[in-house]
């Protein structure tokens, strides 16, 4: 794949030659319109698909893991929720990894224990959740993800290195900001969309087909819905011999620093 430093010095490079147009014909400027439009797809595509690793590099599946195990993991909290899916993740057996929002652990403080003390992994999801992520300076990016680092350090006594974008959005101002604080930028291969799908069939119809040895799946630990998903597929995954790890674990990462 051509990299991203050069989409971008092409697209401007049309955009010279569009201000120039007057000096071109009308074939040669559709020409320059469809390399435009080239450009900016992939420079979308690359932004939105957080296994593009187009813009920095990003974990998100064990290609080499030949093991039944895959990671369960939670965005979003932690949310009251959660409590009952670390009930069900302790009945199974597994262990989850769980981003949480630096404004969610402000209020359930507790809850951000209790993950931690069960051996779930806890990652970084920045303060806000904006919806405005992909818009954010480097500068503001960096202090997000800051502020939270330094919320799960003072309950759980341990500073996370693992991020995970919201939206899994990647632009060029969040690698800047995850190379300067040295995270390490986590994905998924597979979305449940517990967020999106009403029918908690429809969601667990998505995931079943998709586990497989090394899978990252995408859960929200912020809805009865996904509590519901959770209480089929765990049995589901142990009549099946699968095992959910941290994300650590599966990637071989060191989740916090040391």
């Amino acid at each position: 794949m051509i990299k991203h430093k050069y989409i971008w010095f092409v697209a401007v490079l049309a955009c010279l030659f569009i201000l120039a147009a007057h000096h071109y014909n009308q074939a040669q400027l559709h020409w320059i319109l469809y390399v435009l439009i080239i450009c900016v797809g992939i420079t979308a595509w690359g932004s939105f698909d957080i296994r593009s690793n187009y813009f920095t590099k990003v974990w998100y599946r064990n290609k080499q893991l030949a093991e039944k195990k895959i990671a369960l993991t939670f965005d979003d909290g932690p949310h009251p929720i959660t409590h009952q899916i670390l009930d069900l993740l302790r009945k199974y057996e597994m262990k989850a990894t769980f981003f949480c929002i630096g404004k969610e652990i402000e209020k359930y403080p507790e809850i951000l224990k209790r993950i931690h003390q069960e051996g779930h992994t806890v990652g970084n999801h920045t303060y806000t959740h904006s919806t405005k992520m992909g818009f954010l300076s480097a500068r503001k990016i960096n202090q997000e993800i800051r502020i939270t680092n330094k919320l799960i350090a003072e309950k759980i006594h341990q500073k996370p290195q693992l991020f995970r974008p919201p939206f899994g959005v990647t632009n060029p101002n969040i690698a800047i900001a995850t190379e300067d604080l040295k995270m390490k930028v986590i994905g998924w291969n597979v979305r449940s969309l517990d967020t999106v799908l009403s029918k908690e069939h429809d969601i667990l119809g998505r995931v079943l087909p998709r586990i497989k040895p090394g899978a990252i799946i995408l859960f929200h630990d912020t809805s009865e819905r996904t509590l519901h998903v959770l209480e089929q597929l765990l049995p589901y995954m142990k009549t099946k011999e699968y095992q959910s790890v941290t994300v650590d674990q599966l990637l071989n990462l060191q989740p916090y620093e040391s």
